[in-house]
Parts: C-alpha cells; structure tokens; sequence
C-alpha cells in the first residue's frame, strides 16, 4: 500500500482559506484588545509597577508614543452636556474620610477624562471679623456630580492624594466666581495648589451673554445666563459651615454654587445641551482653554467684582449660632458684637456703572464744513461751527443739516469722499446701541495717548467713542487686563504717579527714628541701645565720637524727610509708549492697532461708525512726516 504525498502547492483550496481566515481573525482580536484599551488621562492615571515579565516585553519609548498618539486618533464615545435642570437635580455626597472619597472617585475620575472641567467654590466661617481656614471645598463635574469635601476633617491626616493631583493639574479646568481667590485661600490654609482657575465673569464679559448692568455676581449669572434661581438668605450663608452635620439646606446651597459654576462655564462657551458634540475630542482640555486663552489663573479686578462684596460679607460671619440660641435673622442682625447686613433692610448691590455720569447734551451734531469751492471738509459740532459765523470767516450755507462755507482755504482737505470725518454719528451706545445714557470712552487711554507726538493725539475724535455707562464700566475691566499685560512687557508698573515719583530713602528713615527714640525714650533705653542709636545718627549727622550730640541735632535729626525724589521714575504710560518709540512711526502705530483690536475683540460693537477701522490714518501719517514723529515726556 502506497501512501500518497500531497505537495504544498496542491493543498486543497478549502483549507488554505480556513488558514487565512483563522491569521485574520487572530489579528483583528489582538487589534481590539489594543485600541479599546481605556487611557485615563495622564494627570489622573496612577503608575503601578510592572511585573518582572511585563518589563521585560515593555515597548521601546518610540513605539509607546506612537501607540498613545494612535490611542487619542481613535473616536471616543460621544458626550452630551446635561441641562441645567438634570445638572441641579443630581444629589450632592459629603466627604469627610478617605474611604468616603475612595467610594466617589470613580465616578468623578471619569467625568474628568471625558470632559476636564470642575465646578469650584469654597465656603468658610468667621470669628471677631476674623476669617478662618476654609471648611468646605465644592467640587462638580460636568455631569452635575458634586463632592462636598470637609476640609477640616482631615486635619492631622492626610488629604486624599487624587484630591491634591486634581486640584494642581494643569489640564483640568476648575471654573467660578472668584475662583483664583479661593485658590489663595487654599494655599494659605491647607498648602493646596489650585492651578488653571478660569473666573466666570471674565467669560461673561468676553461672550457679552449676561447683562452687566444687573452685576457679575454668581447669583446675578446664574439668573441672567441661565434663568436659574440661586437661594443666598442670610440663614443658609451665615450658618456654621463646621458643624457636626451639614443640613441639608448647607449642603443644597453649597452644590448648587458648583454645579451652577460648570453650567455656566458651558453655556457662555456656547457648548449648553443643544451643542450636541459628536465625540469628547470635542470637548478636550485642548479645545476649552483655546475658548478661554489668556484668562486662565487671571484675578478678576475692579470694583464691580461682587465676588469681592460677598468675600467682604464673610469675613463679617459668625462662626455660627451656639446649642440653644436662636439663629433667626433678626437675631443675628441685633446681636452686639456680630456685624451683619439685616436681611429686612434692602442690601442690594449697586449695578455695573453707577458711579459714571452720563452726558447731557448730544456729543455728534452732526453739522458741516464746507471748503470755500463747496468741497465737504468734515463734521463739527454746532458750537465750533457757530464759531466761524462769528468770526466772520464762514457763511451759513444751511440751517437743516447745518452746513458752514468756510471763506479761506483750510490747511487741508479729505484725501477722498469716502473719509471718516465726513460721516454723520449717531449718539448711541457703539457696543448695545443704548440711547438715553452714554458717556465718551477713550479707545486708547489717556495715560498713553498724552505721550504721543502731536501729529497722533490732534484732531483725532476717530478714537473717541460713546459707550452706556455698563458697557463703558465693562470695557474699563478689560482694559485693565490688557494693561497688566502691557506692564509685564515692558517692566513698566503701574502705579499712581503722585506715589511713585518720591522714594522712601531708608537710611534717614532709621536716623529718624533713632532720634526719636533718644528724644521719647531715651533714660528708659538700655546703655547699648542708646550707644547704638548714637552713633546711627553721628555717622549720618557727620559728628565725631568725642562729642555729645546736642538737643537740637536730635531734633533735627528727628524731623528729617525721608522720601526724596525718584530721579529715575518714568510712569507706566510713557515708558511703554518709548518701548514702542524705539521703532518710529510703526511702533506707535502698532500701539494704536493694540488698543483699537483690543477693543474690538473684548467688545465686539454692533453700532460702529461706518469707516472706522484699526488702521485709521497710518498710510497718511506716514506719507507725511516720514519718520519724524518724536515721543513728549509731559
């Protein structure tokens, strides 16, 4: 019997598809098992050891980075921003022990590698208008669950080490009102670093969502935003936030302020529940902080921060009412040694832009000047072209619209009629278009235009525009920031120039104070002591040690002025207007680009007049007087 050899090459079809198939099955599981592999983000992901074998099979670092790099390619499931409603609804948990935070970090691990972002707020007590260390940290994810964390149940142990790593990760969003305040307040009272803080009110002054008038608070956010009612009575703010037990009013008021912060974090960056993305690359760490560029760890300054009232408020609390006395609002109000606002009077918070005066009369009348061949030159207001009838070098063309015929021939004339100062201006608000309350709002402030050369700051109302009182109180907090910016450039501080301009010398200030030392106290001062003082003043005074010093060289010495002064002071205007100098006419002109894009950007008017633009008389400027504009000191 012979048996019969079957050759590779004549291997039944069949069979060679059955190899094929079980190779191609193999690779796709593989394949599987390594794209769905869930990567926590790297702030929030914990290193374990690798076993010996594991070690041994590990990935050159080229390959690691080009399988993390095919890992965030891959789609991620989509992510839907809940409501504001079902955002509220969700119960808030406390946290006052490791285990406790251990059992919710899961859940909140989760919410954070789909969306980086956290609600935060923090709530304290008082004792003798003494603030003390924060009791309760508020934390939200976007999902609306909220961990109350009892900071001062950690005391003596140690805090949980996710709490701490998400806190200073720099890649996770923690959004409030007066968020990087409470960040001081953590890093005083329990050393946590508190990093990448975004502040509510810098996102709703930039979106232009809420109206400023009603205030930047969170309740007053909350209620223009997202028509959502926040609850802050006296009882529930004032209350003793160190108890044994938190009620649940303590606790419904604390979440809310968190949940409500990363509601409105989402709604004025326009990804509310009806931006339904189709993935969380979406909403990556990336794509939010390019939403928020240039205001994350930014300090929210000005005196429309109600943030700063309400801290103010706090330091005002009682530490709570003690076991058996009443804690009603009358009590609270007329008790002796606790100054707190009574809740029966009316605290309103005054809105944004009291304080301005608005103009009483029109700033645009819109009148004309003619040249002497009829040729428009510009529009005035009625008073200067009044003033050429009087003169008698002008004659009145017409009374509606009132036009003047100038009888000379005026220094210069409009290079086209499509010229800014031949357009008519209406008195409104450039930014809302409010009518009845305006006021004149420098587009590049005072404090750097008065540096400029005369050709730049004369007869130049194209940067001169009318704002309602908010909208003017509202672009003064942005120019603030743009300021700062300005002086970090070009080490330039700001400063009062009153301030500024002196110097404290310090060596008379000690002469000064030594010798009132001596004149006050001087028998009561041990031997080596008034020896030492002594020669403080002998040295400075240019006396020898062979001779006593007198009465009235103490005296002298005592009334000394010690702030002398500052030959090197240049103030914060002209030193960042000569940094743009140093370029010539382009630098200042990149200046006045600045301030103009920055108004644009931060305001974004809708009434502008036509023909305004960032670029306003530069090619003129530059055609005639070249390179010759020099910077004033005064």
């Amino acid at each position: 019997m012979t048996q019969q050899v079957v050759m590779p090459h004549q291997r039944p079809l069949v069979a060679i598809i059955t190899t094929l198939l079980g190779a191609t099955f193999g690779g796709l599981l593989v394949w599987r098992a390594f794209s769905t592999r869930k990567k926590r983000p790297p702030s929030i992901q914990r290193e374990t050891p690798l076993p010996v074998a594991a070690e041994a099979n590990r990935c050159s670092p080229h390959e690691e980075i080009e399988a993390a790099e095919y890992e965030k390619t891959q789609a991620a499931p989509p992510v839907c921003i809940p409501s504001s409603e079902k955002l509220l609804a969700v119960t808030p948990v406390t946290v006052s022990s490791q285990e406790e935070w251990q059992q919710l970090w899961p859940s909140m691990q989760e919410d954070l590698a789909a969306v980086p972002v956290l609600g935060l707020d923090c709530e304290w007590v008082s004792v003798n208008e003494r603030p003390q260390v924060v009791s309760l940290l508020q934390l939200a994810s976007y999902s609306g669950c909220c961990v109350l964390v009892r900071l001062p149940a950690f005391r003596g142990a140690q805090l949980p080490p996710d709490l701490v790593e998400v806190l200073r990760d720099p890649h996770i969003l923690k959004a409030g009102v007066g968020c990087h305040d409470d960040a001081q307040r953590l890093v005083r009272d329990y050393g946590l670093s508190l990093k990448c803080t975004v502040d509510l009110r810098h996102l709703a002054l930039r979106q232009k969502e809420a109206p400023v008038s009603n205030g930047l608070g969170l309740k007053s956010l909350a209620a223009d935003v997202l028509n959502v009612s926040l609850d802050k009575s006296l009882e529930v703010r004032c209350s003793d936030w160190e108890a044994d037990q938190l009620t649940p009013e303590q606790m419904e008021y604390a979440a809310k302020d968190a949940q409500v912060s990363v509601a409105l974090f989402f709604h004025l960056l326009g990804l509310g529940p009806e931006a339904h993305p189709t993935s969380a690359n979406g909403l990556s760490y990336a794509t939010l902080a390019a939403r928020c560029q240039g205001l994350m760890d930014v300090p929210f300054r000005g005196r429309w921060a109600n943030k700063a009232d309400e801290c103010a408020e706090r330091t005002r609390r009682p530490r709570g009412p003690l076991k058996g006395t009443s804690s009603s609002p009358e009590s609270l109000a007329e008790s002796g040694d606790q100054q707190v606002p009574d809740p029966r009077k009316n605290n309103k918070r005054k809105p944004l832009g009291v304080g301005y005066s608005p103009r009483k009369s029109p700033l645009y009348d819109n009148c004309y000047l003619h040249a002497p061949d009829g040729q428009p030159l510009c529009t005035c207001d009625k008073k200067k072209a009044k003033w050429y009838l009087d003169k008698g070098i002008g004659v009145l063309q017409s009374e509606d619209p009132f036009v003047v015929r100038l009888l000379f021939e005026p220094s210069g004339r409009p290079d086209s009629q499509q010229d800014y100062y031949l357009t008519a201006k209406q008195n409104r608000c450039v930014v809302c278009g409010r009518q009845d309350s305006y006021i004149r709002k420098n587009i590049v402030p005072h404090e750097y235009r008065r540096h400029f050369p005369s050709e730049m700051k004369d007869h130049n109302s194209h940067d001169i525009l009318l704002l309602c009182t908010s909208c003017h109180a509202a672009s003064n907090v942005h120019d603030a920031s743009l300021k700062q910016q300005l002086a970090e450039d070009f080490a330039a501080p700001q400063g009062c120039e009153v301030s500024m301009r002196p110097m404290e010398d310090a060596d008379r200030r000690r002469v000064r104070s030594a010798a009132r030392a001596l004149l006050t106290a001087g028998g009561g001062l041990p031997w080596w002591r008034r020896v030492e003082l002594q020669a403080l003043i002998r040295s400075f005074l240019d006396v020898t040690e062979e001779r006593e010093l007198t009465e009235d060289e103490l005296r002298h010495a005592a009334s000394l002025e010690t702030r002398i002064s500052n030959e090197a002071y240049m103030c914060h205007g002209l030193k960042v207007v000569r940094a743009y100098a140093e370029r010539g006419p382009h630098g200042l002109m990149e200046l006045e680009r600045r301030w103009r894009q920055h108004f644009l950007s931060t305001m974004r008017p809708k009434h502008l007049p036509p023909l305004w633009c960032v670029q306003h008389k530069h090619n003129k400027l530059l055609r005639k007087y070249s390179e010759d504009l020099p910077v004033k000191d005064d």
